[in-house]
C-alpha cells in the first residue's frame, strides 16, 4: 500500500509518495491543473503497482477532485484543515513539507478527516447556503431603504414590506440623490425577491422528493427549511454514533478546558455549519411556543432567572439535533412527551 501526501493548489500541487513501512519514495511538484495532478497519480500507481492511499486537505473544490479521485485510488482521506495545523505548527512551512506530513499522517493512521457527501448532496447544500446569501442580502437592502427614509425624515407605514407598502414606496417623491438611491434600492430588492422565489421553488421541488424531510417537519416549529437543511448537513444519520455527536457536529455543545479533575465549560463552538445552527435555533424558538413538552423543558433550564432564556434556547436546539439524528435512525415520527 503506497501512501500519498498531496499540498493541492489551483495551479500547484506538491507530492509526496511513501512505502508501505513509511520511506519516501518520490516527492513531485505538478504545475497546472487539477487534470494533470489526476494523471500523476495514475503514472504512480503505474509506476509502483501497489494500492494506493491518497491524503489532502478539504478546500472549497475538494468535492470535485475526491470525486476524480476516489474513481482511481483505494482510498482517499480528505483532511480537516484546522486540526490538521493542530497537531503539526511548525515554523518551517512550504508546500512539500507539508505533502510529507500528510503523507506520514495517513500512514500513521492519525489524520483527522472529515466526511465528503456525494455530488448532489453537496449541490443541495451550496443552494441552500445561496438561499441564505440572498436572504441577508435582501435584510441589507430593507435596512438601507429604512435607515434612508429616517435621514429624510419619512415616517415609514408598519408594514413597509407588504404589497401595500411596497407601492408607497414607489410612489414617494424625495430630493434628486435620495430619490436616486431608493429607487436603485428598490430595483435591488426586487431583485432579490425574484430570485429567492426561484431558489426557494426549486428547494421546495426537491425537499418534496425528500421522504427525511417530511419526517423532521413533524417535530414542532420545524419547517422545511429547518429540516431541509438538517438532512443534507446530517446526510448518512449512521455516520454518527451517539447523538451528542450530531450536536458537536453543529457547534451546539460548550467548550470545555478541563484540568486537575476541575472541569471549566465556555460558551458553544460554533464549530460547523453557521446557517444549520441559526436555523436550529429559530426553530427552538418556535417550538418552544407549539409543544407543551419543550416549553417545560426551556422553563426548567431557565428557571427563576430570566437572563438564562438564551442558554436555554440553545440547549433546546441541542435538543432537537438529537431528536432529528434519531428520528432520522428509527424512521419515527415526533411524538409529544407527556
Amino acid at each position: 500500500m503506497l501512501n500519498i501526501g498531496m499540498d493541492v493548489h489551483l495551479k500547484r500541487t506538491s507530492l509526496c509518495v511513501l512505502d508501505q513501512n513509511g520511506k519516501t519514495l518520490s516527492e513531485r511538484t505538478i504545475r497546472g491543473s487539477w487534470d494533470k495532478v489526476i494523471e500523476e497519480v495514475i503514472k504512480v500507481k503505474q509506476e509502483y503497482h501497489e494500492r494506493i492511499t491518497v491524503c489532502f486537505e478539504a478546500s472549497g473544490g475538494a468535492g470535485h477532485l475526491f470525486d476524480q479521485l476516489d474513481k482511481i485510488c483505494d482510498r482517499v482521506v480528505v483532511a480537516h484543515p484546522g486540526r490538521t495545523r493542530l497537531i503539526f505548527q511548525s515554523k518551517r512551512k512550504n508546500d512539500r513539507i507539508d505533502a510529507q506530513k500528510l503523507a506520514k499522517l495517513v500512514f500513521l493512521g492519525e489524520v483527522p478527516p472529515v466526511y465528503m457527501p456525494g455530488p448532489q448532496v453537496r449541490a443541495w447544500r451550496q443552494m441552500i447556503e445561496h438561499r441564505d446569501r440572498l436572504v441577508k442580502k435582501r435584510t441589507r437592502v430593507k435596512n438601507e431603504i429604512r435607515s434612508l427614509l429616517h435621514s429624510q425624515g419619512v415616517k415609514a407605514p408598519y408594514k413597509l414590506w407588504n404589497k401595500a407598502g411596497l407601492v408607497w414606496l414607489s410612489g414617494l417623491e424625495l430630493e434628486s440623490f435620495p430619490q436616486l438611491k431608493l429607487n436603485l434600492l428598490l430595483e435591488e430588492l426586487t431583485f432579490h425577491q425574484q430570485s429567492l422565489r426561484v431558489v426557494e421553488k426549486e428547494l421546495a421541488r426537491h425537499a418534496g422528493k425528500n421522504p427525511a424531510v417530511a419526517l423532521l417537519m413533524t417535530i414542532p416549529g420545524v419547517g422545511i427549511r429547518t429540516a431541509e437543511c438538517l438532512v443534507a448537513y446530517i446526510d448518512d444519520p449512521r455516520r454518527f454514533g451517539k447523538p451528542g455527536e450530531a450536536a458537536s457536529y453543529f457547534g451546539l455543545i460548550p467548550s470545555l478546558d478541563s484540568s486537575a479533575g476541575k472541569d471549566r465549560l465556555g460558551h458553544i463552538t460554533k464549530q460547523g455549519p453557521a446557517t444549520a445552527r441559526r436555523l436550529l435555533v429559530e426553530a427552538a424558538w418556535f417550538a418552544v411556543r407549539r409543544s407543551p413538552s419543550v416549553k417545560a423543558r426551556f422553563d426548567r433550564l431557565v428557571g427563576n432567572d430570566p437572563d438564562r432564556r438564551k442558554i436555554a434556547i440553545v440547549a433546546i436546539a441541542h435538543y432537537l439535533v438529537r431528536v432529528s439524528l434519531s428520528m432520522l435512525k428509527s424512521g419515527e415520527c415526533w411524538r409529544e412527551a407527556a
